[in-house]
């Protein structure tokens, strides 16, 4: 228990203090590798185009679910929000953004404050875990969760109260990283400083699907989008001052066949 107190103290304050998402590596917004399209080799990429990348994990994790005019969706992990923010926009969706930390839901209310009062009540932040989340039964159409649930040890309990949470009929959707197989750390923890630490857990893909399945619900399905994710996301810190970081290292694991980026549906 100890331990898991220490490793979540290093999360909170990784996205508390320290404030990951003013780093160059996210562009000082969104908090994810990106989905990427084609980007010409030989030449930098632009802060917009990384930004872009970011906001296009979103677009490709609701793409994955039905998500009609009026749908109330939950983000699990919403982080500074600007994500919750575009679901709301471009989805005309009722959307709630849950996060752990005061000190990012502070940061959502300030870089959404036009948002929070444009949107007209479709847009909001609350408190809370991932794994006892602070909503009643079947309070959502649909939950999902871009690039946080690496950060939760207890992913079972992120899929009971996910399927709690959703009403008959309703969507889940997960975007994020897991290790294809179940092999165990492997050489992961050799290479990821956030994985040795333990800030990062990389589960097996197959022990999350069979979570869902056992929480109830149907059609789990996963999608893998690597292709899009490791080799755009490394040439952006190759030209950032943490070109020489172990932040390199994702490329390779993901060549090794030790991890791989997912979106993860059920319904």
């Amino acid at each position: 228990m100890e331990q898991e107190i220490d490793v979540q103290a290093k999360r909170d304050l990784m996205y508390g203090e320290l404030d990951l998402s003013s780093l160059s590596l996210f562009s000082g917004s969104f908090i994810n590798y990106g989905y990427w399209g084609e980007v010409a080799p030989g030449r930098d990429i632009t802060l917009a185009e990384r930004t872009a990348s970011q906001a296009e994990l979103y677009r490709q994790t609701l793409a994955r679910i039905p998500t009609p005019p009026g749908v109330e969706l939950l983000e699990i992990g919403c982080g500074i929000g600007v994500g919750t923010a575009l679901v709301a926009r471009e989805y005309a969706a009722y959307a709630t953004g849950l996060d752990r930390s005061k000190a990012q839901l502070a940061r959502a209310a300030d870089a959404n404050a036009e948002a929070l009062e444009r949107l007209s009540g479709r847009l909001s932040f609350q408190e809370g875990s991932a794994t006892e989340l602070p909503f009643p039964d079947d309070a959502f159409d649909g939950a999902y969760s871009v690039e946080a649930l690496q950060h939760v040890d207890d992913l079972a309990a992120v899929g009971r109260e996910a399927r709690r949470v959703i009403r008959p009929g309703g969507h889940f959707a997960a975007a994020t990283f897991f290790a294809p197989v179940d092999s165990g750390d492997g050489p992961l923890a050799d290479l990821l400083e956030t994985v040795a630490s333990g800030v990062d857990v990389v589960h097996s893909l197959g022990a999350f699907t069979a979570d869902l399945e056992q929480a109830g619900f149907a059609d789990v399905a996963a999608e893998s989008i690597g292709g899009h994710v490791w080799h755009q996301f490394d040439r952006w810190v190759a030209q950032t001052e943490f070109k020489d970081s172990w932040g390199r290292n994702l490329l390779r694991c993901y060549e090794n066949g030790w991890l791989d980026y997912y979106v993860v549906t059920a319904s």
